[in-house]
């Protein structure tokens, strides 16, 4: 079994575990990546050859991860919090390593030497933002305390992977000097934290040359991006600086260079931020997963009792950096301006949620030997397992109880109902115009799947058939009603209004309930039509000879593509005068429980609209004519969003979501406009 296949394996139950998240998300999504890893183990695969080495997992793994979290932060909050920023990531991280080391060795002198406690204390120190995201996505974390615990897990992780380096050298070579490690320490913190500032701006210079000279080259610059994580690891420790250091201040460089671009090369950036928010993604469910996959081969080779002892370990590791942070919170050595000390501190506590670096770096111990009881690497990353599920249900428990329910003033049905009003205006709007028809089909288009699109699942369980039925068949006797006034007024010749009957008629046929019944009459109108040809054909060969000929005629020809020209165009300005009435109806009956049945109505119109442009001859489309359009379509979604939100009749939560909504849209329209 090749390494390749089983990344792939580990990759796909990544998704898996990210799609039961989805549909259940009653666990944390760290559990359903460990529990879907340990259902990995079952299958007959070689899980010994899923192991990585030590070096190659920190280049692959915590050097984009690092990076990725240094280029998300703004360089101009991470200024003004510099002094919270130190006291947590650096003083409160030092702090715990020895104290937590120290007490280690202390408490239990017969199983860690001091290097190997402190390197324990420097695994299970860093903490994890997207695990306390993933914990409090429905309750109201204090912004003041949600600040602090993303500014302390982006660079405590850097502190505890150059202690874990520390000790870890001075395990395998078994020589400590602290005036030598003192500089040694100085050398690879500052060190890797000025090489990886120079190396991110000379790549900074890179992009934004390319860029200047040749405007958003996305397939060049993209993968520079992408890359530059792991050039910057390999040459800062080739250089023996914290590799870790200079991949989180290339990233801080790079938020630099985000803040200075801001609405320049717009698709660059977007498409840059996507793509690193799928690998981090990927990335830590990697971990959790490949921790799931060993757990059962960890476990088997531990003894019951020796999984007890180490679960009792972990507890007390847990309780005691919790405390320490409670105590570092309380006597105010980080300033976080709250306004209720003890709340806020006891939510510093839990905060300390760990994740993928701690388990990063715990598979990242070297092998060492067994001579104590506690010295073996299995063991290590046991523990560290442990206070990292310790760690991930406290916080599961608690934080629903000690945080208020975060709540939204709108249901989705009301966002949906409110979206479809919102695009159906623009729709109005851009039909009212005589011009640049085969643009407005095309963008009207576009726009009817901002309505059904996005909501496709939830309409494929929560659509009404009979419900839609009755409304379909409303609306089609409001449009044949209209049809027949129109006929009175002798607006529409009779011909038309026949040949507009059949158009609705073939419009309730396909749309009918009965599929394979409808599927059946489709073919046996179109058999007796061959039939009919045929007969002309056999019976009437001169006539017949004639249309050929009138067909071969280039003239006449022309003539008649002008003559169906014109006919098509009066269907389209019949049918545009019909959905006047069927607009209004669709308005007048929609309701939070039936908008997916009037949005697919909606739809059926928009779609037979599609089809009577698709009958025209006109030529290719103008792309700035369709880029003009679409921004005045989304500009008319805007406003009818802020005319809603100042009358009164949508608030103000929901009016930001829409106009995020519509600027995401906005964004992809365009874009696709440009491809």
């Amino acid at each position: 079994m090749t390494t390749v296949y089983i990344v792939g394996l580990l990759l796909i139950t990544v998704v898996a575990a990210n799609i039961i998240h989805l549909l259940w998300p009653v666990l944390p999504l760290a559990i359903y990546q460990i529990l879907a890893g340990i259902m990995l183990s079952i299958l007959p695969i070689d899980t010994h050859a899923i192991v990585l080495e030590p070096e190659i997992f920190m280049l692959l793994i915590i050097a984009p991860l690092m990076f990725n979290d240094g280029q998300n932060v703004s360089f101009r909050q991470l200024s003004q919090n510099i002094r919270q920023i130190l006291s947590m990531a650096v003083g409160l991280a030092v702090v715990t390593v020895i104290l937590v080391g120290g007490g280690l060795k202390l408490a239990l002198p017969q199983h860690f030497t001091y290097a190997l406690a402190f390197m324990l204390a420097a695994i299970i120190t860093p903490t994890d933002a997207v695990a306390v995201k993933s914990l409090t996505t429905n309750v109201e974390m204090p912004k003041n305390v949600n600040e602090t615990l993303e500014y302390e897990s982006l660079f405590n992780d850097a502190s505890g992977l150059v202690l874990f380096s520390l000790a870890t050298g001075t395990l395998t070579s078994g020589e400590f000097s602290l005036g030598h490690g003192v500089l040694t320490f100085l050398y690879v913190f500052f060190g890797g934290i000025i090489f990886g500032s120079l190396m991110g701006w000379m790549l900074i210079a890179l992009r934004t040359t390319l860029m200047r000279t040749h405007v958003d080259i996305g397939s060049i610059v993209i993968p520079i991006n992408v890359m530059t994580p792991f050039a910057v690891y390999w040459l800062a420790e080739e250089m023996h600086l914290s590799g870790i250091l200079a991949v989180v201040a290339a990233g801080i460089v790079h938020s630099i260079l985000y803040d200075q671009l801001r609405l320049t090369s717009s698709r660059v950036q977007n498409a840059t931020t996507t793509l690193w928010n799928i690998i981090a993604s990927l990335l830590n469910g990697f971990v959790f997963v490949l921790l799931g996959v060993m757990l059962p081969e960890v476990v088997s080779q531990t003894l019951t009792a020796t999984i007890l002892k180490l679960a009792l370990l972990a507890l007390g590791l847990y309780l005691a950096m919790s405390l320490i942070r409670y105590l570092w919170a309380r006597f105010k050595l980080v300033d976080m301006h709250s306004t209720n000390p003890k709340r806020d501190g006891l939510l510093l506590a839990l905060g300390g949620i760990h994740g993928t670096i701690t388990l990063a770096m715990a598979f990242s111990i070297p092998v060492l030997t067994e001579s104590a009881q506690l010295a073996t690497r299995n063991q290590l990353i046991l523990l560290a397992a442990i206070v990292i599920l310790i760690s991930l249900t406290v916080g599961t428990l608690a934080f629903p109880r000690l945080l208020p329910a975060k709540t939204k003033n709108y249901t989705n049905d009301e966002f949906q109902d409110q979206l479809i009003h919102t695009v159906q205006y623009a729709i109005d709007e851009l039909s009212e115009s005589p011009e640049n028809k085969k643009e407005q089909a095309l963008l009207i288009d576009q726009l009817s799947s901002q309505m059904t699109l996005t909501f496709q699942m939830t309409l494929t369980f929560k659509i009404n058939r009979n419900v839609y039925d009755r409304l379909a068949s409303q609306a089609r006797g409001i449009e044949m009603q209209t049809l027949a006034e129109l006929r009175e007024n002798g607006v529409v010749t009779a011909k038309e209004e026949q040949v507009y009957n059949r158009m609705i008629g073939r419009d309730a046929l396909m749309h009918s309930q009965h599929g394979l019944f409808a599927f059946l009459r489709i073919w046996h109108y179109r058999f007796k039509w061959k039939r009919l040809s045929h007969k002309l054909h056999k019976h009437h060969p001169q006539t017949f000879a004639q249309l050929q000929k009138i067909h071969d005629d280039k003239t006449l020809q022309d003539k008649s593509k002008a003559v169906r020209q014109q006919y098509f165009d009066r269907l389209e300005s019949i049918f545009n005068m019909t959905m006047t009435d069927v607009n209004e109806f669709l308005d007048e009956v929609q309701t939070s429980d039936n908008v997916h049945e009037v949005a697919m109505v909606r739809r059926m119109y928009l779609n037979r609209q599609q089809t009577l442009d698709r009958f025209h001859s006109r030529g290719e489309m103008d792309i700035n004519v369709l880029r003009t359009l679409a921004i005045k379509a989304f500009q008319d979604e805007h406003s009818y969003v802020q005319q809603q939100a100042a009358a009164g009749v949508i608030s103000s939560d929901l009016a930001n979501a829409l106009n995020e909504h519509i600027s995401n849209d906005q964004l992809v329209c365009i874009q696709s406009f440009e491809d």
